[in-house]
């Protein structure tokens, strides 16, 4: 595949020729597709990643929409906060009531082994991994996974994957 990074400038241009104008997108034999999540599962598909019977597949969407709304949470009540005080006290509310409950459901989800559906790294586990990383820069009081032993399993499963851990390493800095 080709990773291509664009500059702001380059965005208006490639605006009208993307389907639904927006980014990211991925481009396979000359279709275009863009939401994250419909390629997230697409590549999944492709890599064995995404579940090996219709109920697992439902499992790993069952993850990726919790992660959903995980982040809708965090975008409605933190980050599209204009008042910088209430911000701020939105930022604590989110990580000091809202998280908690979540972690311990979503702990209770994945298994001792860490991993939300059968014994293998799928989707579901680099879904969550993503999103709690995603989230934690905007924080003041990054998420702890302290407390919830079958998530840490799970990040730790996904960062010890020889691929991603290259990726990691190697990947571009960008700011999203």
């Amino acid at each position: 595949y080709e990773d291509v990074r664009l500059e702001e400038a380059q965005w208006p241009e490639l605006k009208p020729k993307t389907p639904m104008g927006q980014i990211p997108i991925l481009e396979v034999d000359g279709t275009m597709l863009c939401q994250s999540n419909s390629m997230a599962r697409y590549v999944a598909k492709l890599a064995g990643l995404a579940g090996k019977t219709p109920l697992e597949q439902a499992r790993v969407d069952m993850v990726m929409d919790a992660m959903v709304d995980m982040l809708m949470k965090y975008l409605y009540q933190v980050y599209y906060e204009k008042d910088e005080s209430r911000k701020a006290d939105q930022k604590k509310e989110y990580v000091e009531k809202y998280m908690p409950p979540f972690l311990t459901n979503m702990n209770k989800l994945a298994s001792d082994s860490g991993h939300f559906v059968g014994d293998e790294l799928t989707l579901a586990d680099i879904a969550f991994y993503n999103m709690v990383t995603m989230v934690n820069p905007y924080l003041e009081q990054p998420l702890s996974l302290d407390g919830f032993p079958n998530l840490q399993k799970v990040a730790d499963n996904v960062t010890s994957n020889p691929g991603i851990a290259k990726w990691l390493k190697e990947r571009p800095e960008t700011p999203y």
